[in-house]
């Protein structure tokens, strides 16, 4: 994730082409009512550490279930109620699309082998999942949305640099591991799922897809830029895709038609980062906002509809990240 934030904060944005495509490029969805930018009715939620209160409100389609900064610290929510708990043993951790279970990489190998903790949230039991021997090092959370899966990136340290090496996915009801090393890998990827439950990675000026089972290419998406990020970046039907525009564009956010696997439409905003989807017409994204920074809902023409957060620089700058379930 910290290396996504990077990327984000440095895109460089080059001169106007033609107009953009239109959007009827990208299948039909229903209207959603707007985001409401008042804050009226909205629950305060503390964050722990990090100096942010999170406004939510009873209906919203996604709920923040866990964040930290860096790999220094990651808090996570509790099963019931808005409080949240340090977790100092762990440098991240998602919850489940279903809310049962919370995967979390430790902080530290054991036994030489990097691995994945997965926690029952009704039980509280958990079991240590090994993932990848040491050099290796598997992170990067990401659930299947059928929350039966958890996908890792493998990095290895070349030259003192971190570069990707493959990826691992956890089974989570048997709680074993299985890790393949596509060939031809970009050394930037970070692995994340498609709504089929392929594997969706950086590749070039684009993104590739890869089957589970062998890390065999399946499609390459050539040109369409690079990903939002590892958070999910379909939307919730599936019929969008996020990617940072190429630099031939003036836009920031582009919106890719996974069916043809062309730019469908871009969006005139320039957000720091992306955190994923609110809804099928919202996008979660970190503005820039009088000298600090704020968490925004932000519809599909660039208009900021909903605050979420204020954010002050010094956090964001220590590499604050959030994930969200939806429901």
């Amino acid at each position: 994730m910290i290396a996504h934030i990077a990327v984000a904060l440095s895109l460089t944005l080059l001169a106007p082409i033609a107009e953009p495509p239109a959007a009827a490029e990208l299948p039909a969805v229903a209207k959603l009512p707007a985001a409401e930018l008042s804050t009226a009715q909205a629950d305060t939620l503390p964050l722990p550490g990090v100096s942010v209160k999170y406004l939510e409100k009873a209906g919203d389609p996604v709920r923040l279930s866990t964040y930290g900064l860096g790999t220094k610290s990651t808090y996570l929510r509790a099963r019931t109620g808005n409080t949240f708990a340090q977790q100092p043993t762990l440098s991240e951790a998602a919850v489940s699309p279903d809310a049962a279970t919370v995967a979390g990489v430790p902080k530290s190998y054991r036994a030489g082998y990097d691995s994945l903790l997965l926690t029952d949230r009704a039980s509280g039991k958990g079991k240590r999942v090994r993932t990848v021997k040491k050099p290796l090092a598997a992170s990067y959370i990401s659930w299947s949305r059928d929350s039966k899966r958890v996908a890792l990136t493998v990095e290895q340290k070349v030259g003192g640099k971190w570069r990707a090496v493959g990826f691992t996915v956890v089974d989570v009801v048997t709680g074993t591991a299985r890790t393949v090393r596509p060939a031809g890998l970009d050394g930037a990827a970070d692995f994340w799922w498609s709504p089929g439950g392929d594997l969706v990675a950086r590749f070039g000026d684009g993104l590739r897809t890869y089957r589970v089972s062998d890390g065999a290419t399946l499609r390459t998406f050539a040109g369409v830029g690079l990903p939002t990020g590892p958070e999910d970046a379909y939307s919730p039907s599936g019929s969008r895709l996020t990617t940072w525009c190429p630099s031939r564009f003036k836009e920031q956010l582009c919106l890719v038609n996974p069916a043809t696997g062309k730019i469908a439409s871009r969006v005139a905003v320039s957000p720091e980062m992306l955190f994923g989807w609110w809804d099928e017409s919202h996008v979660i994204a970190v503005m820039a906002h009088q000298g600090a920074y704020r968490l925004s809902v932000v519809d599909l023409t660039g208009k900021v509809t909903r605050v979420l957060a204020a954010i002050p620089s010094q956090t964001w700058k220590a590499n604050l990240w959030l994930t969200f379930r939806r429901g």
